[in-house]
Parts: C-alpha cells; sequence; structure tokens
C-alpha cells in the first residue's frame, strides 16, 4: 500500500506540468475510449449482475450497479462535459496591495492526493478519475466488491488512455487492497493522501469518519424531505412528490419523507395516495395521515431511515413551522423542498432550513453535479467544511497565497 501511494503522490508532481488545454485533449480521448469499449464493459458488467443476483443484492443496488449502451453514452458525455469547464487551477481568486507594498494574489491550486471509496455505482469510476484529473490531483479509487470487474474494466480504459499521452498510469489507480484491512491503511496514510472522500451507505461513512486521520469529506445519508404547504399549488405539489420519489428511489436525493400542511391534508393525501398508488409506492403515516388514509403506521426509525426504495413515509405537520421541527430533527443535511406560491413562507423556510440544498418549488432530484452543471461530481457533501452540496471541480481544489515582495522586512 505505502510504495502504491508514493508512486500516487509522485504522480500528482506530473499533473502539476500539464496544461488545461492538454488536459481537455485527454478527457476526450477518454470519452470515446469508453464509448469505443462499450461491449467489453457491459460483458465485465454482466459478471457483476451475475454475482449480485447470486448475492441477493437489493433492487436499488441492481439498479445502480446495471451499465448499458445509454449508460455507458452518459458517463462518456460527463467527461466530455467536464472536459468543456473552464480550468480550475492556477486562477487568482483575490489580489491585493498590502501597506507595506506586498503583493499578494490567492491562488487556486489541487488539492493533491484524493481517496475516494464508493460502494456500487461504477459511474463514479470514470466521473471522479475526470473530475479529479480536470483539476490536477491524482485519483485512488476504492469501490464496492459488488461492482469489481465493471470499475476494473473502466479504471483500465482510462489508464490505457494516460499511458498513450506517456503519462503514468498512477494518476488514476484503484487500490491493490480493496479489503476492509486495505481501507483501514488508506485512511491512515495522511503522509501521501490529502483527502478521504467516502459515499456510500451508512456504516462506511461511520467507519471513515471514526477511523480517518486523512481529512474526510463525507457524501452521508441522503434523509431528503419535501413539505407541501397550504398555499401549494396542488397539480404541482403531486408532480414534485411523485418525481422526488419514485423517478429513482435508488439514489440519495429521492425523497423519503413527504410533509404535508395539516391545513389541507383531508384534500391533498387521497389525491397523493392515488398517484402513489399507480407507482407501487408502499406508504407509511403518522396517527393523523392514518386517519386519513389506510396505510402502514411510520415510527421515529422510519422517519430516520434512508430507504433508497419505492418506499415513503407521509406526516402532517403543523404548517412550515411543523415542517422546520421534523427536518431539524431527521434531516441529513442534503437536500429539503416546499412547495408554495407564498414567498414569505418559501424564503422563511430557506432560511430556517440547514441543508446543502433547499428548493421551492422543485423536486429534490435536481442535487447532481450534472444538473447544476458541473459535468458530474465526486459526491454531494453534506460537511459545512470545505466543500458542500454536488462536489465538482471547484470543490477538488485549495489555494494558496503568492506574496511578491521587493526587500521588505519585518
Amino acid at each position: 500500500m505505502e510504495k502504491f501511494l508514493e508512486e500516487a503522490k509522485s504522480g500528482s508532481r506530473v499533473l502539476a506540468t500539464i496544461s488545461g488545454r492538454e488536459k481537455n485533449k485527454i478527457l476526450k480521448e477518454m470519452a470515446k475510449a469508453l464509448r469505443d469499449s462499450t461491449e467489453i464493459l457491459k460483458i465485465e458488467n454482466a459478471k457483476d449482475m451475475s454475482a449480485g443476483k447470486e448475492n441477493n443484492l437489493s433492487s436499488a443496488l441492481m439498479d445502480r450497479l446495471f451499465l448499458d449502451e445509454n449508460r455507458i453514452d452518459s458517463m462518456a458525455v460527463a467527461i466530455e462535459e467536464i472536459a468543456g469547464l473552464k480550468e480550475p487551477v492556477g486562477r487568482v481568486l483575490d489580489g491585493w496591495v498590502t501597506e507595506d507594498d506586498l503583493k499578494i494574489e490567492k491562488v487556486s491550486i489541487p488539492i493533491g492526493v484524493i481517496g475516494i471509496i464508493y460502494e456500487s455505482r461504477p459511474n463514479v469510476t470514470s466521473d471522479t478519475a475526470a473530475l479529479c484529473f480536470k483539476s490536477s490531483n491524482v485519483c485512488v479509487l476504492k469501490g464496492g466488491k459488488e461492482a469489481e470487474y465493471s470499475n476494473k474494466a473502466i479504471a483500465g480504459v482510462l489508464k490505457d488512455v494516460l499511458i498513450a499521452n506517456d503519462l503514468p498510469p498512477s494518476l488514476i489507480s484503484l487500490i491493490p487492497d480493496s479489503s476492509r484491512e486495505g481501507v483501514a491503511k488508506l485512511i491512515k496514510m495522511d503522509k501521501y493522501v490529502d483527502l478521504i472522500i467516502p459515499r456510500g451507505g451508512a456504516g462506511l461513512i461511520k467507519y471513515v469518519s471514526e477511523n480517518a486521520t486523512v481529512s474526510v469529506v463525507k457524501h452521508d445519508k441522503g434523509q431528503c424531505h419535501t413539505y407541501i404547504d397550504k398555499d401549494a399549488k396542488l397539480t404541482d405539489a403531486i408532480a414534485i412528490a411523485i418525481n422526488a420519489k419514485v423517478q429513482r428511489p435508488g439514489v440519495c436525493n429521492a425523497m423519503e419523507t413527504l410533509l404535508v400542511d395539516n391545513n389541507i391534508a383531508s384534500i391533498a393525501l387521497p389525491l397523493l395516495k392515488t398517484e402513489f398508488d399507480k407507482e407501487n409506492t408502499q406508504l407509511k403515516g403518522c396517527l393523523q395521515t392514518k386517519d386519513i388514509l389506510d396505510i402502514e403506521l411510520a415510527t421515529d426509525e422510519d422517519y430516520n431511515t434512508e430507504y433508497l426504495a419505492n418506499i415513503l413515509n407521509i406526516k402532517i405537520v403543523d404548517g412550515v413551522n411543523g415542517a422546520i421541527e421534523h427536518i431539524v430533527k431527521f434531516g441529513s443535511g442534503h437536500s429539503e423542498a416546499i412547495i408554495t406560491e407564498n414567498i414569505t413562507t418559501a424564503e422563511e423556510f430557506l432560511n430556517a432550513i440547514d441543508a446543502a440544498a433547499v428548493y421551492v418549488n422543485a423536486s429534490t432530484r435536481f442535487t447532481d453535479g450534472s444538473a447544476f452543471g458541473f459535468g458530474a461530481e465526486v459526491g454531494i457533501s453534506t460537511n459545512k467544511l470545505h466543500a458542500r452540496g454536488p462536489m465538482g471541480i471547484e470543490g477538488l481544489t485549495t489555494y494558496k497565497f503568492k506574496i511578491y515582495g521587493n526587500g521588505q522586512i519585518r
């Protein structure tokens, strides 16, 4: 592990010498190489899908794991979009002259070596590799065992492009020891690794956060809520709620709990249930909800569960303040939404909710690097420092101060 990370660290010095134009050319070659390797990637992915069935992976994990022509093309498109973003490194973020006539510039620089630990989704391999390369960072990847064949194949395609451009393949690497012990070593290698980004289940996040000596940016669980206010346009509210839950239930920005203002609950809930029944959504609700709908009772444990499945909690709340109280208690700081035509209520919600993304009259499903215009994301940070929300190339940079003097002493 140490020798492997030493090579990765030395690669960061090579990356520092590559121009933005050269990086973009190589990224476009990576996108083309992925498309050209579609059949190979599908064959390797089929091995993971077969193993997933044998190991009884959940439908949500199987959905995340699956690759077809469209998803592989989407991976390539994401890389092309990343190539089209403005150069994040070497930008002068600020500049001034001090009283001592020192000229100071605050300049963006790469973080260095970034370790990314993730589960199931093989597109994370190409997304994060491209984002790191664009921002001149070396990436050390640890994917889940369930996507082992897919991840190796994708990383192999990208590494071949690096080699064809006379660059060290260590710029994009899967860690050699993918066991739990290997992860335990990786997250303590602060001599070589500058940042760890874990994205996956609550158990993975907890383990990395509690045991790492390397700095960590968490991609924590998505305990997302949508609140339908008494001043909502009900047709919009129903469409947004359906989208937030069922469009892709197995992702972190999907809604897990629907909050409904008690002033409109008797009208809104039967309409909502009719639409959710069409989508075969399993509904659970509070006691007040059960007085209106014949559904299961939701407990505090349910309100604290990220289902990543077509299951939804419903709770009737006492206006916007009741919604805020519930979210403060159960939210994970990921994405929260209010549906209302009342601007004052909307602003109260936006200002009171402490989450990475807070929406008015839109689905939480938009919390995504691509949807935000970042090309892709390395994760959705629920941290408050150093990055928050969809973490694109700017989140993969830090800065240093360049100071120009002419003989000053203090």
